[in-house]
């Protein structure tokens, strides 16, 4: 009786990190989570800032869904951004304080717009695309800055109320109760965009970006894959917005800016791009570096900064994830023991 086997090694290949399926638990997949809670009981200090590193990590899994799994060149990913922290501004101002109620507000807004700007601009691709989705910000951007009756214009919305977690969990100042809660949307968000990225659906979208000609061949609706994956990346990414709005507890134009959509596309790339743990390493790394820069040079910092992402992406261009794959298997390769084919040595 013959038994038919699946090579593991080939899945591993097919598959890009952080893609394998979801019921397997590596220690890598542990890692970054208890680092995560070490960091809140060792840094207690450092809460404001290790809560924006969190909001940001789930911003960067948002690009990444779009750019990393569904090949989405974007450079307007902080429109949706801005939209869900205005949209959870707004309706913590106005409606209810009630964050979860808010998150949900934010992720609607962010994904009805993704869902229209989608099926008008994902009819291009290259160059026309990304020239495309940051005018789109920066129409966002205009809009917003007029719109005073709504989002306050140049001076933003301020003056916002969280609620407590669940009616007990008040946010205090030290921004322990701000860290635990954006470490809980981003874990929810992680496990949501993992289960999809290794669904069918997942499967599809990065068959459409490894080749969309061939996807349409099969029967593949590369269309409305394309317009699911950027409306769901932009619910993620409203999310995130929202979580900032709730946080710091304003919303200003810096959030819908140009600046933005660059910022979180260098971080994604230092980290690498649809690897889904990319965001995890290339956000806190470029977080910190600006802040212990900025600390040792303010007048220079950027200067510095420059080059050491210079130097990380010559020697580092799929990203530091991927470097550090490439190293783990060439120490592999050089001390796996020597081992001799039992065929060739009866031959």
């Amino acid at each position: 009786m013959k038994i038919n086997t699946v090579n593991t090694g080939t899945i591993r290949h097919i598959l890009p990190a952080g893609a394998l399926p979801f019921y397997r638990v590596r220690f890598a997949d542990v890692l970054p989570w208890v680092v995560a809670l070490a960091a809140f009981f060792t840094f207690d200090t450092y809460m404001s800032i290790g809560s924006q590193i969190l909001i940001m990590v789930i911003f960067g899994i948002s690009l990444d869904l779009a750019l990393g799994f569904a090949g989405i060149n974007t450079l307007g990913h902080a429109a949706f951004f801005g939209i869900g922290a205005y949209a959870a501004g707004y309706f913590s101002l106005h409606v209810s304080p009630e964050p979860f109620s808010g998150l949900l507000v934010a992720a609607g807004l962010a994904a009805f717009v993704g869902l229209l700007s989608g099926w008008l601009l994902l009819r291009t691709s290259g160059l026309a695309l990304l020239m495309l989705t940051m005018v789109t910000t920066v129409v966002l951007h205009e809009l917003a800055n007029t719109w005073r009756g709504v989002t306050g214009g140049a001076d933003g919305l301020s003056g916002m109320e969280t609620a407590p977690l669940f009616g007990l969990f008040s946010f205090d100042l030290y921004g322990k109760t701000a860290y635990l809660y954006a470490l809980g949307v981003l874990f929810v968000v992680f496990v949501a965009v993992r289960i999809i990225a290794n669904s069918p659906f997942g499967l599809s979208i990065r068959g459409i970006r490894e080749n969309a000609k061939r996807m349409l061949l099969v029967g593949t609706p590369v269309h409305a894959k394309l317009i699911l994956a950027y409306t769901l990346s932009a619910a993620i990414a409203g999310i995130a917005g929202g979580l900032s709005a709730q946080i710091t507890r304003t919303v200003s134009l810096d959030l819908l800016s140009f600046q933005l959509s660059g910022n979180i596309l260098i971080m994604l790339i230092i980290g690498g791009v649809g690897r889904l743990y990319g965001a995890f390493i290339g956000i806190p790394l470029y977080m910190l570096l600006l802040d212990r820069a900025a600390a040792i040079d303010p007048f220079h910092w950027m200067f510095f900064v420059g080059i050491a992402l210079i130097v990380l992406v010559r020697f580092a261009p799929g990203g530091l994830l991927a470097l550090g794959g490439s190293v783990f298997d060439r120490l592999r390769n050089q001390f796996r023991p020597f081992s001799v084919n039992p065929a060739k040595e009866q031959k």
